[in-house]
């Protein structure tokens, strides 16, 4: 495809590592897409004049109707200014609400088509919950801001043998309140999305789903708790005979192993940390993480604002993750787009 997706960066923590990582994976990827860094443009450009003179940044406004295509030897900023300096590695709750505004931009003009998909930096939820804006993270505000009931948290990597995508029926719950949370609801939802957006945002025409078990042994015919004969097993009868090809569910100790892999699109694990260890092991700094659901495309990093490195200087952050999250955003825009073509 010969036009270059556009893509909007929000910078992230201005204190934090997402400015410089923002910067050098955009300059990196300028030949594959067209992106929009969204952040203080007088700290972008101090940034970019130490890290690379040769990096040229041109003002946008978060009005235009349409967004131009840069030069290939220029990087685009939306400028939303931040209240107060900025010290490396120190927050300030003074420019919470700069950094929301980041977001806001990007949704806006995501939602209007103008960008082809959002890359977040990561941010601190602190400095925005201090500005006194209630903030609970990225993706429960993109799904506020899109109106989009139910969103599940895909993380991926191509630095497996295979492209390894393990998708979470939950999220950000203790353990004694996974069990209760799995429904044959939830998770009949959960699969529906995930299905579609690998067909949709993916371009894989029949993708194939591997489901963990939620239990030990997968609950080992019911002596090791019943969520897998009582919700888990008639969630994906449903589902297969909705026409969708699942499997499952499999023992989680045992599944991620190249012989199962090789026959999946991705792997839907019951919670948290019993899906992301094994990604994170197998591709830390290379990961991208991504919501599915939403009516935009969204990517993001697999780590956190990194203050310490940050106020180490710069030169010292990893930008691997960016670019994988900035190229994984490019490939799906330009899937979502050869399917529309395909279909009108």
């Amino acid at each position: 495809m010969s036009k270059r997706p556009i893509i909007a960066i929000t910078c992230g923590e201005p204190a934090g590592i997402g400015p410089e990582i923002s910067l050098r994976a955009a300059w990196e990827l300028r030949a594959d897409a067209c992106s929009v860094l969204i952040g203080d443009i007088a700290l972008l450009s101090r940034i970019a004049q130490a890290i690379n003179p040769a990096i040229e940044l041109v003002q946008l406004s978060a009005h235009e109707v349409a967004f131009p295509s840069a030069a290939r030897d220029q990087l685009m900023v939306i400028d939303c200014p931040l209240a107060a300096p900025v010290t490396a590695g120190q927050l300030d709750a003074h420019n919470g609400h700069a950094v929301l505004q980041t977001l806001d931009v990007a949704i806006d003009g995501a939602m209007q088509k103008r960008f082809d998909a959002i890359v977040t930096a990561p941010l601190q939820k602190s400095t925005i919950n201090d500005a006194g804006v209630p903030f609970t993270g990225h993706t429960e505000y993109l799904a506020e801001r899109t109106g989009t009931p139910q969103v599940v948290m895909m993380l991926a990597t191509n630095a497996t043998p295979q492209p390894l995508r393990v998708a979470l029926a939950t999220t950000h719950l203790a353990l004694k309140d996974i069990a209760a949370a799995i429904t044959v609801e939830r998770l009949s939802a959960i699969l529906d999305i995930v299905h579609a957006d690998l067909r949709n945002k993916f371009g894989i025409a029949q993708p194939r789903i591997l489901v963990t078990g939620l239990n030990p042994h997968a609950g080992e015919d019911g002596y090791l708790g019943r969520e897998e004969i009582d919700v888990i097993k008639p969630t994906l009868q449903a589902a297969a005979a909705r026409g969708m090809e699942v499997r499952g569910p499999y023992p989680a100790d045992t599944l991620f192993q190249q012989r199962h892999l090789a026959h999946a699109d991705c792997v839907l694990a019951m919670y948290h940390d019993q899906g992301l260890p094994v990604l994170k092991y197998a591709s830390f700094g290379l990961g991208v993480n991504i919501t599915l659901g939403l009516p935009i495309i969204r990517t993001s990093v697999d780590h956190g604002t990194a203050l310490d490195l940050a106020a180490a200087g710069l030169g010292q952050a990893d930008y691997g993750s960016m670019v994988e999250a900035i190229r994984v955003a490019a490939q799906m825009a330009q899937a979502v787009r050869a399917s529309s073509g395909a279909s009108s």
